[in-house]
């Protein structure tokens, strides 16, 4: 059983207990908002306290929180209550740095597009601008503010609803359906000065188990679910698998003449122990290429 370091909030300042909070909820994506004032003036700053909340409607949520030093509040928040429409923009690896240089507490009716080096373009629909450089932008109406408290720290809820939205062409999958995340190359906030970038060998795939009805790993063989050498991600991709979708005993007993396992059934058919520790090799190393039902029929055999 692993060692824990358990907190009460309560018994922590605000500036105690934040970098623990923001550290372990990671990665969070980043509301890169715009937004005007009564007056006009258009202030640009960064937020991890977002997400999408609903598609439909069309609903994000990102949170300026009060300051932990002063417990002032930033002016995105007062900008909103005063002009309730925002933009929020995506950021992604090429955009970082700029977007980090935007959250500098440049004073009110400073213009952070322009100190960040960006470019206003003017929305569709609403009227703060967007951000030319961003991969994707949501221009939103601001549908309600719900203050989470009045103490440094506390956060306050902006609850945009979507009334348009715009992809650049080159993130978009072939057939326009979607976006690719390999082009998107997202980043994410962390804890401290730490992001995340989504890109590469970093992106990996999970089969989502709404597509059909896994058996569950209580419904694994013993020798699966008691194994040391398996880990919990490669106990749960087993299990994904519909009952029916299960390999047949004639099924193990034709994949045996594949190459590959009828090698390891002649080299070591007299060594059982090391025959079972290269079958659970080769079981893992398909199921980490994908090849789920070969997978298990390398794996029961090991029954």
């Amino acid at each position: 059983m692993a060692d824990f370091h358990s907190l009460t909030p309560a018994d922590l300042t605000p500036a105690q207990w934040h970098p623990f909070l923001v550290g372990a909820v990671a990665p969070r994506p980043v509301a890169f908002a715009s937004t005007i004032d009564a007056e006009g003036r258009v202030n640009l700053s960064p937020y991890s306290f977002f997400n999408a909340f609903s598609s439909n409607p069309p609903i994000l949520v990102f949170s300026p929180a009060n300051r932990v030093r002063d417990n002032t509040q930033k002016h995105t928040l007062q900008n909103v209550r005063e002009v309730p429409e925002v933009v929020i923009n995506i950021c992604d690896y090429a955009l970082v740095e700029q977007m980090s240089l935007a959250s500098t507490e440049y004073g009110k009716g400073v213009n952070e597009f322009t100190k960040a080096g960006l470019t206003e373009l003017a929305s569709e629909q609403v009227r703060p601008p967007r951000v030319a450089e961003a991969p994707a932008a949501f221009e939103c109406v601001v549908e309600q503010i719900i203050e989470l408290g009045q103490n440094n720290g506390a956060g306050n809820l902006i609850i945009c609803r979507v009334v348009r939205a715009h992809f650049r062409a080159d993130i978009l999958l072939p057939d326009a359906t979607g976006i690719d995340p390999f082009k998107l190359d997202a980043v994410a906030r962390l804890g401290g000065d730490w992001y995340c970038r989504a890109s590469g060998s970093s992106l990996f795939e999970v089969p989502k188990p709404n597509r059909h009805i896994g058996i569950g790993i209580d419904q694994l063989p013993a020798h699966l679910r008691t194994s040391d050498v398996l880990t919990g991600n490669e106990l749960g991709r087993l299990a994904n698998i519909e009952r029916d979708a299960l390999p047949t005993p004639t099924q193990i007993a034709e994949y045996q003449t594949e190459p590959m396992v009828a090698y390891l059934l002649n080299k070591h058919r007299n060594n059982t122990l090391e025959l079972m520790q290269q079958l659970l090799h080769l079981g893992r190393q398909l199921l980490a290429e994908g090849r789920l039902v070969e997978a298990w029929k390398v794996l029961l055999m090991l029954e």
